[in-house]
């Protein structure tokens, strides 16, 4: 795929250089201290950790200056993140939250196996903190591993509300390591969350600066020709998707931070030459997803979302919102290597350093290509039978209203194989092997009908405009954008508990839940059904915005 930068990106530079950040960053260039935050370089990269079974946090707000202009964030003791918290596996912890907001806020500690009324999670585990009330979670730590809390309230988390939790096993720590440090992602915004999300509701792809233009039109016709050109463009019209659509809301809004810090900031964490660093990667951003590489370094992932697993070594992996990844990184030399978590639609980026002392950097390297999304992505074909559809692009599926058509007509002429445009690769089933009626007939009986019979009346929802009809095999995909790029790349068939399965059992029942959505209409839900009301949580909400 071409790298679709078009002239609206080249005037942007301006913009691009700017949303990375002022050089400090945060409530210190808010109270007007503009060099480097001495806590830069101490354990774990944040201003305070809490340790012990003891804690007090307090919601408030801060002024924050992240791009030049400063605003009230929303914080936890002050600061963004909040306070690291260091839990021990086995103790029993009391953390009272007290609420200064002029409106209910809470904390929900995600991850964590805790009772569910403990859990934080307004309308469901309990009401929320009221304004001016303190309420205490108390409960058992029954885990070890790297996990983040966050607020479950409106839009605060958008607004600064997280911070990051490390539980140290109850006996020695199996992964070690001579340096460890959080790496907290996020991202930043001057804008108001209810702004954004009124925005995304009015046109799904506000934010896109990456859109097909007439410009690239031509630049396809050139390169493929008008005929090709043309059915390419009508394939994604037909299904009402946007081949750019990788991130809901981009560079142009968002400042990445890591540990609260712009890429300007350059947060530092000190390695040595022959040292083992454990970084804990946590995803903490309100919609996007990073892909995270360390130039000249590779990295070992030995956890994921808190358990430990079998060490992987790669170049490259992908984190979504609210996951964590433990990597461990051999420092071959004292010099300088940047810490690169670029955004998924490539419209900017966070930044670390590892290096032995302060102020040292290493060379940022240019954002990856901006390609298209393909018909695997969008559930439009399957990874390993799209050759075999015989020239039946999956994208041709017809259209009527907001419906897809999911089968082919009963009535089709015996030897009519363009009815069978849009049928489901069912496994086992090769629908390219059909040929003629014969092949039709015995498909159609061998069939498995009972998920079909699930899907009726989810045409007819108007939070459905459109089905994956061939959901690929994905578990070893590295995802768009990061498919042969020449670095090896983690994906989730990588990852293996370490002895086996926790719970050797397998399933006693199965459970299908499809994720439906209008990506005009901005709503999402399962198998059609949509929540009537709106979401508390901007990471309920916009974890689906990718």
């Amino acid at each position: 795929m071409k790298n679709n930068r078009g002239w609206l990106d080249r005037i942007n530079l301006p913009r691009r250089r700017f949303v990375q950040g002022l050089t400090a960053g945060g409530a210190l260039a808010a109270l007007g201290a503009w060099t480097s935050p001495a806590w830069a370089a101490t354990n774990a990269g944040f201003p305070n950790e809490l340790r012990g079974t003891d804690f007090d946090l307090t919601i408030g707000t801060t002024p924050m200056n992240y791009t030049g202009k400063t605003r009230e964030a929303t914080t936890i003791n002050g600061s963004i993140p909040g306070p690291l918290l260091r839990l021990r596996e086995g103790s029993t912890v009391s953390i009272r939250v007290k609420n200064t907001l002029q409106e209910d806020s809470s904390i929900h500690w995600h991850g964590l196996l805790l009772p569910f009324i403990m859990d934080g999670v307004p309308g469901i585990a309990f009401p929320g903190i009221a304004p001016g009330e303190t309420f205490t979670y108390k409960f058992q730590v029954q885990q070890s591993g790297t996990y983040w809390y966050h607020s479950h309230s409106r839009f605060q988390e958008q607004t600064g509300m997280y911070g990051p939790i490390i539980i140290d096993p109850a006996g020695p720590d199996p992964i070690q390591s001579d340096r460890d440090y959080v790496l907290m992602l996020s991202d930043w915004t001057d804008s108001e969350p209810e702004w954004i999300f009124r925005r995304l509701k009015q046109s799904a792809d506000f934010f896109n600066y990456q859109m097909p233009t007439v410009g690239d039109f031509v630049e396809d016709t050139r390169k493929m020709g008008f005929s090709q050109t043309l059915e390419k463009r009508m394939a994604w019209d037909k299904m009402r998707m946007n081949p750019t659509d990788l991130g809901d809301v981009s560079g142009s809004t968002f400042t990445y931070l890591a540990n609260g810090t712009t890429p300007a900031g350059n947060w530092t964490a000190i390695a040595r030459k022959g040292e083992k660093v454990r970084l804990r990667v946590i995803n903490g951003s309100a919609t996007t997803i990073f892909d995270v590489r360390i130039p000249g370094l590779k990295m070992t992932v030995v956890s994921a979302d808190g358990q430990q697993v079998e060490p992987v070594a790669i170049e490259e992996f992908r984190i979504s919102v609210a996951e964590t990844y433990d990597v461990i990184v051999e420092m071959p030399n004292d010099q300088a290597y940047t810490i690169f978590a670029q955004s998924i639609d490539r419209t900017g980026y966070a930044r670390a350093t590892l290096a032995p002392k302060q102020g040292m950097v290493a060379a940022v390297p240019e954002l990856d290509p901006k390609t298209w999304l393909s018909m695997v992505d969008m559930g439009m074909g399957d990874m390993e039978g799209m050759q075999g559809m015989e020239g039946h692009d999956m994208s041709s599926m017809p259209m009527k209203g907001n419906q897809q058509q999911p089968m082919p007509a009963m009535g089709a002429k015996p030897n009519d194989h363009s009815a069978m445009r849009g049928m489901p690769n069912m496994p086992g089933h090769d629908m390219s092997s059909m040929k003629g009626t014969q092949g039709q007939q015995s498909a159609m009986k061998d069939m498995d009908m009972s998920s079909m019979k699930n899907m009726k009346g989810m045409d007819t929802e108007p939070g459905v405009d459109a089905r994956a009809m061939s959901p690929s095999k994905s578990l070893s995909d590295p995802g768009p954008r990061l498919r042969d790029n020449g670095r090896r790349v983690l994906t989730y068939s990588d990852l293996r508990t370490v002895g086996g399965p926790i719970d050797p059992r397998g399933p006693g029942r199965e459970i299908t839940l499809r994720l439906t959505g209008n990506m005009q209409r901005f709503v999402w839900g399962f198998d059609g059904k949509n929540s009537l009301k709106p979401s508390l949580s901007i990471s309920n909400s916009a974890s689906a915005f990718a």
